[in-house]
Order: C-alpha cells, then structure tokens, then sequence
C-alpha cells in the first residue's frame, strides 16, 4: 500500500490553494501561495511564542499568593536602621569604667507620610547618628524626637525624596493561637528579610534583665533575630499586628512582639509630647474597638477648656481633625501636631446620632498642662489605663487601673506621695477603670465643692489609700 506523503501542518494550507488554481494558470508566475505560505509560517511560529508568553503571566500570577501579596504591601512601609554606639566593655574582659564601639541594627515602620517611624527605643539608645534606608535604597538619617524605656518604643522623624506610604494597621484583639504571621526586618543586617511563622500563644510576660520587663506580648515561632527589633509582624493580609521585640537566646522558635494596639497607644502619647507644650486643647480621646474596628471616643473634656467652649462632650465620637479621618488616638495626636501652627482645631465629631463641627480654639496655657491628660491640672497626675491582662499579676480585687506615668511639681499628687508606678484603683467610692471614669468622680458636684477625696492605689501589688485634695484649675 502507498505511504500518504506527510507534510508539515504549516505547508498544508499553501499545497491545498496551489491544488485548486485552474489549469492555464499553472505555468504562470504565482506568488499568492507563497504570500500565503508565509503568512502560515509566521502564524504558526509567533503562535507559540504567544501562547508561552501567557501562560508564563498566568503561572506567576498563580505564585502571588496572600503571603507574597502581604509582604508586597508593606515592603515599602519598612525602613531599615543602622548606627554606633558606645556600650560598657564586660568587667570581665576590663575594668568596668572601659568602653568600646558597636555597630547597632534594627527596623522601623512608617505610622505616617510625612515621615513618623516607630521603632523600639533600645534600637536608637545612645546612637548619635541614625543612619536609615528605604526599601528603594534611599539612604537618609533620623531624628529621635520621642521615647518611653519602660514600652522600649521610640519615635523617629526621617525625611525622604519622596512620602513612604505608612503601614496598613490591624488589630491584636482577635488574634488566634496558630494563626499564621509574618516578620520583617533588618536580620543580622540583611534587609527587608522576611519569615513566616504561627502565633504560640499571647500575653507574654517577659523580664529580659533587672531594668526591663515586657507585658502582654505576642510569641511567635516566627525565625525573629537581631536587627528586627522595631520591625514589623503581619497577619495574612499584610496588617501590622505587633512590633518584634525580643527573642529568647538559646531557643528555638521563641520570639515576642508587642501587640499593635497597645504599641499605637503608646505611640500616640508619644506624639502628643512632640506638640507644642504651649498649645492646649483640653481633650482626652481613647481607642476603642466594637467589633474589632477602631474608633475615636472622647474620654473626657478638661472644665472650661478650649474643647469645652466649642462644645465637645465627653462620648463623643471624633471622625475628623482638619478634613482628616482619624480612627486611632495616634490619628489624633498627628493631627494636631500639624494643626498647631494655626492655632485652631476643625474637629468633626457624632454627638447625639449626629455629625457635627467644632472650631477648637487653641489657648495658651502653662506648661504643666501639655501632657494630655485628664488628671495632670486638678491632680498633678499623669495617666494611662493599664489592660486586664496586666492587672491580673497586681492585686486579685480590681480589673483594671490607671498606671502612674509622671507627676507635677508642687501637685496635690506629689503631696500625697504618689510614686510613677502606683495604680490608681479607686477615687471617692467609685473606681477608676478609665479615664472616662476618672473625668466622671472629678466632675462630680461633691467633689468640686469640697476639694478633696479619698484614694486607693496598688503599690507593689499591696494596696494603699490617702487622701487628696483637688488644685484650682487655671483660667484662660
């Protein structure tokens, strides 16, 4: 039987066209099967190209997993640090007056454009010049413009070519034991490194020396090393949900980050220290989360302050500074740090179901009046709540309590003896869980008139009681 001739399916299309030309043309030149020809070529070879070129797009579009989407997010929200500084050499190795030199490492992150970074405060300790790069190998320096060694965070200012986007905020009140994590940091000086982890469990009680003690912390198995403290840990969907902080040497797999609410909270007190002390408001403003989501409640308005005269009442719920939403204390607080060269505050609020406006009025007041606090004119006390996690290790009777950060000169607070550290439990027979709770004993009629009250705070886990009296507030 006789072999069909096979020909290449390119030629197919042409050797059909030059079968079916008519008879008187078959000996006249004819270029059309062969324009054909090579069109058929030119198909068939681009056609695969085409068809590798594709399939290559939609391979990589299958790698992008959540993963890579949230490390893609804020890759460009983390900074890496560098600097030197003097450290005391080891008693062993020389007298304990020697010192030396070292090369320190770590990340911050961007909490706003116009170049806040959040970092951990031991990252920046004792370095003169703090050298930072971006994610597009911009090199700059930092400025420390705040700092709390008991939290160990710190605020820097950094001034880039361009605005870095700050990081996508999440929350650490839902977090699952095993839920998947991400860390990102300057690893050992290796920028931009990235690991992945599980959460091991959450509220963590650490005591890294004599000096310093960590609460309430994330652990991770996530591989966290020396250069990513101040760095970021993400959820699955690229939300910030801690800072890396510590590891444990000599383990393996055990490593802490600071949960993001309490870290925006502290970095928003930090913030209102940047604030021109000279500038008052009289507003104290808290975090808080309904269903996981953030939003900005008042605590409580300071009698006859600025924020009074306007009109804002302690509950209301603030949604704008200047034009800007704001979700966070930390919106608040940069808010008016950009807002203070005007001297005046378009704060846009719910009260009673309603949106309305507010022209806060910013007044000149003493300088012991800067701190944003509800107790530091009429007490001399400078507050902020402390979770029930923590109060659990202080005293068995009481939930929560507002920790002593700072005292006034020449209080009623420094009469009494009242110490940074003490827990102020209770005031007048009603406790003092919040802020808003405190604002409520002071307002009270009895309280006003008769100047005085009787306290109880937690010292050293024993509880103790006084009684204080209630300074004059400043007039303006």
């Amino acid at each position: 039987m006789p072999r069909r001739e096979t020909y290449p399916a390119w030629s197919i299309v042409a050797l059909k066209a030059h079968q079916e030309a008519p008879s008187f043309m078959q000996f006249r030149p004819n270029y059309s099967h062969l324009l054909m020809l090579v069109s058929s070529i030119v198909i068939s070879i681009a056609w695969p190209c085409v068809s590798s070129a594709d399939e290559r797009t939609n391979a990589k579009s299958n790698r992008i997993s959540p993963l890579v989407s949230a490390v893609q997010n804020c890759r460009n929200s983390v900074v890496n640090l560098r600097g030197r500084k003097t450290v005391p050499v080891d008693p062993q190795n020389g007298s304990s007056s020697d010192t030396k030199q070292v090369n320190g490492m770590g990340t911050g992150v961007v909490i706003d454009s116009r170049g806040y970074v959040l970092t951990n405060y031991h990252v920046v300790e004792g370095v003169k010049t703090i050298e930072v790069t971006t994610a597009q190998q911009e090199k700059t320096t930092a400025t420390l413009l705040a700092h709390d060694p008991e939290t160990d965070l710190a605020i820097l200012k950094i001034q880039t070519k361009n605005p870095l986007p700050p990081i996508t905020l999440g929350s650490s009140s839902d977090l699952m034991l095993a839920e998947q994590v991400i860390a990102v940091g300057n690893a050992y000086g290796y920028e931009h490194t990235v690991t992945l982890g599980i959460i091991s469990s959450l509220r963590r009680t650490v005591q890294v020396n004599d000096d310093q003690i960590y609460r309430n912390l994330i652990q991770t198995d996530a591989a966290i090393n020396p250069g990513n403290s101040g760095g970021p840990l993400l959820n699955i969907n690229g939300d910030m949900i801690g800072i890396n902080v510590a590891v444990r040497i000599g383990a393996q797999g055990i490593a802490f980050a600071i949960p993001v609410n309490d870290a925006i909270d502290i970095a928003a007190e930090l913030m209102s220290q940047i604030i021109p002390s000279d500038l008052y408001h009289g507003i104290s403003t808290q975090t808080v989360y309904e269903d996981n989501s953030p939003s900005l409640v008042v605590n409580a308005i300071i009698p006859q302050s600025p924020a009074e005269k306007a009109g804002l009442r302690s509950g209301d719920k603030i949604t704008k500074v200047n034009g800007e939403d704001v979700t966070l204390e930390l919106d608040f607080q940069t808010a008016l740090l950009f807002a203070a060269e005007d001297k005046s505050v378009k704060v846009t609020a719910m009260q009673d179901g309603k949106p309305k406006n507010f022209i806060v009025s910013l007044e000149k007041s003493n300088k012991s009046a800067a701190p944003n606090s509800i107790a530091w004119l009429p007490l001399g006390l400078k507050l902020e709540p402390i979770p029930a996690s923590q109060m659990v290790d202080q005293h068995p009777n009481y939930k929560r309590g507002l920790k002593v950060k700072s005292i006034r000169s020449n209080s009623p607070a420094e009469e009494e003896g009242i110490m940074p550290g003490d827990i102020l439990v209770a005031m007048h027979g009603w406790k003092t869980e919040s802020l808003e709770n405190l604002a409520f004993v002071l307002q009270r009629p009895d309280v006003v008139e008769r100047k005085d009250f009787m306290f109880y705070i937690i010292r050293d886990k024993e509880p103790f009681w006084g009684q204080m009296r209630v300074a004059n507030l400043p007039t303006h």
